[in-house]
C-alpha cells in the first residue's frame, strides 16, 4: 500500500521522506542515522513518514556515515589564483587553524576552481571521508550545499547564500558595513558617491550594496545607477570598473569599493587619470587586509573580523559533529564591522 503512494510506483528515497515530513533532507538524513541534532516533534514526524512510506535506508551508507576520520574540510569554491591573491581567505584559514589547534582534528584544504575538481570532491564527500565541511565564499547557485545536507554531512558557510539561508553560517555585518563606508564620505562632503560591487551571486556583494544605497537614500542624495559598477572581488575588475564609472560619470568625487583588492585597481586607474586621492576622489574599501594599510595614500577600509570568523565557523562545525547543535535551529552569527580610517578619505 505505502509503495503505490511513491514516485513512478518505485523505491522510495530520502527526498520523498523529507517532504513528507516537511522537514529538509539533511534532518531526515540526521533524524535515519540517530541523531540526537533533532526536536523529539522532528523525529516523530520523519520516522511517521518513513513507516507510511516503506523506506528503507542504505545500509552501508549509514555505516560510513557512523564513522569518524577526525578531519574536516575546508572548501573554496575557487581557483588558486584567486585564493593566493586575496588575503581573505588566508585570514579564514588561520582562525580555523587557531580553533583547531588544540583538538585532534585534521585540516584538510580543496580549492574547486573548476567542473572537474567540483566532480572529484563529491566524489571524496560522498564516501564520507571527512566528519564536516567548511565552505568559504559559497555563491547562491553552487550545488555543494544541497550535495551535503543530501549527505546528513555537518556544514558550516562563511556567509548566508540568500535571506533564507537554512544552513549554519558565519558572517560579518555587509550591509552596515557599507552604510557606514558612505555615511563618512557624505559627512566629508562627498555628493557623487560610486560604488564597485562585487560578484552580486554572493550574497555578502548584495548586502554591501544594499548599505550603499540606503546611506545614499538616507543622505538625500538622488540616486543614480550610473555610479554602481559590478566587479568580480579582483585586482583587474576594480580597475574594469572604475574605467567604467569614469566614463559614465567623469565628475565622480567619491568610490566605495567592496573589497581592498579591487580598490587597489580603482586606485591606479584614478593615478592614471590624474585624479587625487583624496582630494579629487575619495576611496574606501572592505576588509581592512595588508593591502589597505600598504597602499599609498593608506586606504580607509570597512574592518571585518574575518580570523575570528575562521574561529567561529570551525566551533560551530566542532559542535555539529559531537551533537552539541541545538536540534533543528541553524545558528547564524553576525559579527560586527569597523570603519578604519586613513588617508584615503
Amino acid at each position: 500500500m505505502a509503495a503505490s503512494r511513491v514516485r513512478n510506483g518505485g523505491r522510495p528515497t530520502l527526498e520523498e521522506v523529507a517532504a513528507r515530513a516537511g522537514v529538509g533532507r539533511g534532518t531526515a538524513s540526521r533524524v535515519i542515522n540517530g541523531s540526537p541534532r533533532v526536536s523529539d516533534a522532528t523525529r516523530q514526524a520523519v520516522e511517521a513518514a518513513v513507516a507510511e512510506l516503506g523506506y528503507v535506508p542504505n545500509r552501508a551508507a549509514r555505516a560510513l556515515a557512523g564513522n569518524r576520520t577526525d578531519a574536516i574540510a575546508l572548501v573554496v569554491p575557487e581557483p588558486e589564483t584567486r585564493f593566493f591573491a586575496e588575503p581573505y581567505f588566508s585570514a579564514i584559514v588561520r582562525g580555523v587553524g587557531a580553533a583547531l589547534a588544540d583538538t585532534e582534528m585534521q585540516l584538510l584544504l580543496t580549492l574547486v576552481g573548476n567542473d572537474r575538481e567540483r566532480r572529484r570532491l563529491a566524489q571524496y564527500l560522498t564516501a564520507h571521508r571527512v566528519d564536516g565541511v567548511l565552505l568559504v565564499a559559497v555563491h547562491a547557485d553552487d550545488p555543494l550545499p544541497e550535495l551535503l545536507e543530501q549527505l546528513g554531512m555537518p556544514c558550516v558557510i562563511s556567509g548566508a547564500r540568500h535571506a533564507a539561508e537554512t544552513l549554519p553560517s558565519v558572517d560579518s555585518d555587509n550591509f552596515e558595513g557599507a552604510r557606514a563606508a558612505v555615511e563618512h564620505l557624505v559627512s566629508r562632503g562627498r555628493r557623487q558617491v560610486a560604488t564597485i560591487t562585487g560578484r552580486l551571486e554572493v550574497y555578502g556583494a548584495q548586502r554591501r550594496l544594499d548599505g550603499y544605497r540606503a546611506a545614499v537614500s538616507a543622505a538625500g542624495l538622488a540616486p543614480d545607477e550610473r555610479l554602481i559598477a559590478p566587479a568580480d572581488f579582483t585586482e583587474e575588475g576594480g580597475a574594469r570598473a572604475m574605467r567604467d564609472l569614469l566614463a559614465r560619470r567623469p565628475g565622480l568625487d567619491a568610490v566605495f569599493v567592496a573589497s581592498d583588492v579591487m580598490a587597489a585597481g580603482a586606485r591606479q586607474v584614478l593615478r592614471e587619470a590624474d585624479r587625487r586621492i583624496p582630494e579629487d576622489v575619495a576611496l574606501i574599501g572592505f576588509d581592512d587586509s595588508v593591502v589597505a594599510r600598504h597602499m599609498h595614500p593608506a586606504l580607509t577600509s570597512v574592518r571585518q573580523p574575518i580570523e575570528e570568523m575562521g574561529r567561529r565557523m570551525a566551533q560551530l562545525l566542532l559542535d555539529e559533529i559531537a551533537g552539541r547543535a541545538p536540534g533543528d535551529e541553524r545558528p547564524s552569527v553576525v559579527l560586527p564591522t569597523e570603519l578604519v580610517v586613513r588617508d584615503s578619505s
